[in-house]
């Protein structure tokens, strides 16, 4: 499972960045990168975290690891999106697109693709680390085979896909 992050839409849940400088926009999103290593280290998923670059960017896409997440930039005049879409195209029901875009969301159901909103993400991640001995535990009884009680309604095949994902961050 790979995880595609449109990051200024992550940024943007627990704070507005329309007022930002520069140096502060570069201090938050150094700030969610250090959230998602933290994150990658209880849940080992590879993690992409993509940034408009479009209106101030390079001529070229750039790419980077830092603290093992991968930080990509959309070349200017390049909307983060298409660097999701694209993302999306090669990596299909393998990757998890974590926006609350509503255009990369239908995409991304279109092409099978588990999308999670930003707000429900960032819940989880900052969930995480007092979760991780309870999922671990859930696991534990599962293997089990203690038996499911509960409505026999079945989900919609998409949200059964984003049922199972959210249970796996």
């Amino acid at each position: 499972m790979h995880l595609i992050i449109d990051g200024y839409n992550l940024l943007h849940v627990t704070r507005s960045l329309s007022q930002l400088s520069s140096i502060e926009l570069e201090w938050e999103r150094d700030r969610l990168i250090n959230q998602l290593s933290v994150y990658r280290q209880l849940r080992p998923y590879p993690i992409t975290v993509v940034f408009d670059g479009w209106q101030g960017g390079w001529n070229r896409e750039t790419r980077e690891m830092k603290k093992g997440i991968e930080v990509i930039f959309s070349k200017l005049g390049e909307k983060a999106d298409e660097v999701i879409r694209r993302f999306i195209r090669k990596e299909g029901s393998s990757a998890v697109v974590i926006t609350s875009d509503r255009d990369i969301s239908r995409y991304a159901g279109r092409m099978a693709t588990a999308v999670i909103s930003s707000d429900q993400f960032r819940e989880k991640m900052e969930k995480s680390s007092v979760q991780v001995e309870k999922d671990f535990e859930d696991e534990v009884e599962g293997e089990r085979g203690l038996k499911r009680t509960g409505s026999s309604r079945r989900f919609s095949k998409e949200e059964r896909r984003r049922r199972s994902v959210l249970k796996k961050l």
